[in-house]
């Protein structure tokens, strides 16, 4: 759906939402200190809790692997939601309604809620399962399943139910659940005609279909019967508000954990290629539902796969039919690997088996090596593209040398080219230099083609979502504070009590504070973020507070500050309050402003000796640097004494 979230919805969500409550659906937490949690990081494995969570900032941060942020960022990632995602989610569980913005003017959604399209689902999956097993109309979806190998537990594991073909017994099954029929028409479970409404689905075996979190949201269904006036083999729901066929994969739901914690995704083509292999261990895998694998199943994988830049590759491995369908579908796929920081491999079974096929004929090991036996994208585009010339020929080495150019030199890698190089020029027969030539060539026109595309206005823009910087690249983008510097460690301090304690801190002295005060860049980057949010003097919650920092923060210091706003301080608190004491947060300040003093007093000293060495300064000059310095030295004196007093 069109349209931004207003700013104050999604404010209102985050206030309402208790992120304790919501971890703990994924997380054993326990108390870690007053006003703290602590657990075992659902985001890497650890033994010993490094994730912190604090309600009263509605924030939380793992010191382990260095993840943290507010509650609709911890949703995003323990879910692999996109932040529009993550604020309706939230929203649903809270019961409130968000309104968008567009063009200026704000749109309420109407229609059905997504809570009751959902509801509608669930009940059809239940009607569904229930028919399968029940009725005798049924035995041909029954048989179906049984000649593939699965039997009645597999069939309830996977949610799978017969559609009965009487037309309209599902319509009449939610209407007496309470569901009207508007709610049907729009969940694309009925459809409207001359006499009332009929079931989309009738006579053939279903799979539900659902979305990340485990909702379902749509249905695809099997032709079983000759009479059946679809001819086509399998139908799946229309596009509705909850189901968008690009933006769906069947069983990533119970995918998505293997997919996440082995960094690994398999993409096969059908239901029953899904079912078979997450049965033979394969568990990875998930499959398009009735639309070619795109551009959106990408973003998708790719966040689940932390596919970073920085990081070792990720692993994605597509199944295809051995025949000329199963080819082109993987030359698409490698049209699309560039979108990739992962490593695409292909996997084609002997005889041109799909995984259900091959688990029925050699069984569950068969499909495991299978996956574990692809080979790499690249070679596999080379070899079905030389694969149409006759190699007999010096006419058709030629030619397929030709067109397996472009293949090698759109290779991301530049130093594995030169080895592929070889590689081909060998499965070729030809000259390594002559297979390199023919590469350096392809690249030239390849070149100069994007540059006639470029100046035209004519090239497609690129998807700037494709390869967006990692967290892992932003933090990196400034270096870690040392904490072994007792300076260092001071500033963190501060800011800590800045961040988690604003009412406790003197305002007027952190505005102060010169621009250089601290000695870490990150932490200097900190500071101009609490300045831009208004100073600690603006912050009416600590909550809203974090969050005001947060977004003024540099990018490169985001994931900091979370970490800053719930780590621990090293400080008696007061047993009543639970606070720091106003004495101590006083000395960091006041600690930070004399390291502050020490380096400008050291920098006017050293301004005065290269005055004082200069025979063409003007001795007016060399009086108005020492007085400078004077005034500095004093400042500095009264500031300790006051801080001793």
């Amino acid at each position: 759906m069109a349209g931004r979230f207003r700013p104050e919805d999604i404010a209102a969500v985050k206030e309402r939402a208790n992120i304790e409550d919501v971890v703990r659906e994924h997380v054993t937490l326990r108390s870690a200190g007053p006003g703290s949690l602590k657990g075992l990081c659902p985001f890497h494995d650890e033994k010993t809790p490094s994730f912190t969570v604090r309600p009263s900032t509605g924030t939380y941060h793992c010191f382990g692997c260095g993840e943290g942020g507010d509650v609709l960022s911890f949703i995003q990632k323990v879910d692999h939601l996109t932040f529009t995602e993550s604020v309706e989610r939230l929203a649903e569980q809270l019961g409130m309604e968000l309104v968008r913005e567009e063009g200026g003017a704000e749109r309420r959604d109407t229609g059905p809620k997504r809570a009751r399209l959902v509801e509608a689902h669930r009940v059809a999956r239940e009607f569904y399962g229930a028919a399968l097993i029940d009725r005798s109309d049924a035995r041909a979806g029954r048989d179906f399943l049984r000649d593939r190998g699965f039997d009645g537990p597999v069939a309830k594991r996977f949610g799978i139910g017969f559609a009965p073909r009487g037309g309209e017994e599902l319509a009449r099954h939610l209407r007496s659940k309470g569901f009207a029929d508007e709610e049907l028409v729009v969940a694309g479970l009925c459809g409207r005609g001359s006499r009332g409404l009929y079931d989309r689905f009738r006579g053939r075996l279903v799979w539900p279909i659902a979305d990340i979190t485990g909702d379902t949201v749509g249905f695809g269904a099997r032709r079983l019967f000759e009479d059946d006036p679809m001819q086509a083999k399998y139908l799946n729901t229309s596009e509705t508000p909850i189901y968008k066929k690009s933006g769906v994969l069947y069983g990533l739901d119970v995918a998505k954990k293997s997919i996440a914690s082995e960094r690994t995704a398999v993409i096969v083509e059908g239901y029953t290629d899904v079912m078979a292999a997450h049965l033979a261990g394969v568990t990875e895998a998930v499959a398009t539902c009735g639309t070619a694998f795109g551009v959106e199943h990408i973003k998708i994988l790719r966040r689940m796969l932390r596919d970073e830049a920085d990081l070792a590759p990720a692993r994605v491995v597509f199944t295809f039919d051995g025949d000329a369908a199963g080819q082109a579908a993987a030359m698409k796929a490698y049209r699309e690997d560039q979108r990739w920081a992962s490593q695409s491999f292909v996997a084609v079974a002997e005889g041109g088996m799909d995984p259900c096929e091959l688990r029925m004929a050699k069984g569950d090991e068969a499909v495991r090596a299978l996956v574990d036996g692809a080979v790499p994208m690249f070679e596999f585009a080379v070899r079905t593209t030389i694969g149409r010339f006759d190699l007999a020929t010096a006419e058709g080495r030629v030619q397929a040398m030709r067109a397996a150019a472009p293949i090698v030199g759109s290779i991301r890698d530049n130093a594995l080219r030169p080895e592929y190089i070889r590689t081909v020029a060998g499965w070729l027969g030809v000259d390594v230099d002559q297979m390199r030539t023919a590469v350096t060539a392809a690249g030239k026109l390849a070149a100069r083609d994007a540059e006639k595309g470029t100046q035209s206005g004519a090239r497609e823009q690129p998807d700037e979502t494709v390869l967006e910087p990692s967290a892992r690249e932003v933090r990196a983008a400034l270096p870690a504070p040392d904490l072994r510097d007792p300076v260092v460690r001071a500033e963190r301090q501060l800011l800590q009590c800045v961040l988690q304690y604003p009412s406790l801190v003197d305002a007027a002295a952190v505005d102060a504070l010169p621009g250089q005060a601290f000695h870490a860049p990150a932490h200097r980057a900190v500071l101009d973020g609490i300045r831009a949010a208004g100073g600690p003097g603006s912050a009416r919650s600590t909550r809203a507070w974090i969050e005001a920092v947060t977004t003024a923060s540099p990018m490169a210091v985001q994931p900091l500050v979370a970490e800053l706003a719930v780590a621990p301080l090293p400080a008696k608190m007061d047993k009543a309050t639970g606070l720091p004491e106003r004495r101590y947060v006083a000395s960091l300040v006041d600690g930070v402003r004399d390291v502050a003093l020490s380096r400008t007093i050291g920098d006017a000293m050293s301004h005065l000796r290269q005055l004082s060495n200069d025979p063409h300064v003007d001795v007016e000059e060399v009086r108005a640097a020492s007085m400078r310095l004077q005034d500095l030295q004093r400042e500095q004196a009264r500031l300790r004494s006051e801080s001793a007093s």
